[in-house]
């Protein structure tokens, strides 16, 4: 098993609500939610283990491309922290803005 499979079977789930620092949108989290559905930004909290809010970057995290995954019909937001350069990826959100996340395909 990979480290990337490792991580994701140790992801802590995390039921949490918060204000979005980017366009200040109310986003109620579902214990899934690690990113605004409105404008897509994130906020870099994690440090090893999705969930694990061990991170002292606390930097923004800019979406800078999506892809889109035809076996589940879903996308995949990449970002990249404007503080600490960081990036990763994570599956669509539920709700989450489908026209930005085309927009992210150019």
């Amino acid at each position: 098993m990979t480290n990337d499979q490792n991580l994701k079977k140790n992801f802590i789930r995390k039921k949490e609500d918060f204000v979005c620092e980017h366009c200040g949108e109310l986003v109620v989290g579902d214990g899934y939610t690690d990113h605004c559905p409105k404008c897509l930004w994130a906020k870099h909290v994690d440090r090893l283990i999705p969930g694990d809010r061990e991170s002292d970057c606390k930097g923004m995290m800019e979406p800078i491309g999506t892809k889109f995954k035809i076996q589940n019909s879903k996308f995949k937001i990449n970002y990249r922290c404007n503080r600490c350069g960081h990036e990763f990826g994570v599956r669509e959100g539920k709700g989450d803005d489908r026209e930005k996340l085309m927009g992210l395909m150019l």
